[in-house]
């Protein structure tokens, strides 16, 4: 049985409980946790507030966190993915959009604990269930990270 992921009623606008019901990701790797200025098949920007209670501060690096930089690609990912399931209209269920390919990434500053990552993401191209995106991820209007991604949806069952 197919479901439809429930529509903001703001339709810039995308809350947590509609990002969890277009992507699968959950706790502790759920990395955006609200979404603003969607505009279909065009762009999206996800938020993700940095605490310092995230699991990978422990490790990465005890005395001085940096949240790792292919967290912040993977955050990029995921709020590409929130724009292609909304505007794709996707049926969640038995859906899943992947990762295809990381183009042309750079860091450019580190991420550390307090931090409010906007992560800007717009579309390239789209073709079908294909989409290529250019994302930036900013702190303090800062670029901390960039990069030219593609996913594409995949039936899961």
């Amino acid at each position: 049985m197919s479901r439809k992921a429930p529509v903001s009623e703001t339709p810039s606008e995308i809350d947590i409980t509609e990002i969890l019901a277009r992507i699968p990701h959950r706790y502790p790797f759920l990395l955006v946790d609200r979404c603003e200025d969607y505009r279909a098949h065009e762009s999206i920007v996800g938020i993700k507030c940095v605490t310092a209670n995230e699991p990978y501060f422990q490790g990465h690096f005890p005395g001085y966190p940096v949240m790792p930089g292919v967290l912040i690609v993977e955050a990029l990912a995921q709020t590409g993915a929130v724009l292609m399931s909304k505007s794709l209209e996707i049926e969640v269920g038995g859906k899943a959009i992947f990762f295809m390919s990381l183009d042309n990434c750079r860091f450019r500053a580190p991420v550390r604990p307090g931090a409010v990552i906007r992560l800007a993401v717009e579309v390239i191209r789209a073709r079908g269930d294909v989409f290529k995106f250019r994302g930036r991820a900013l702190v303090d209007d800062k670029v901390a990270a960039e990069a030219e991604f593609a996913a594409m949806v995949v039936d899961t069952q």
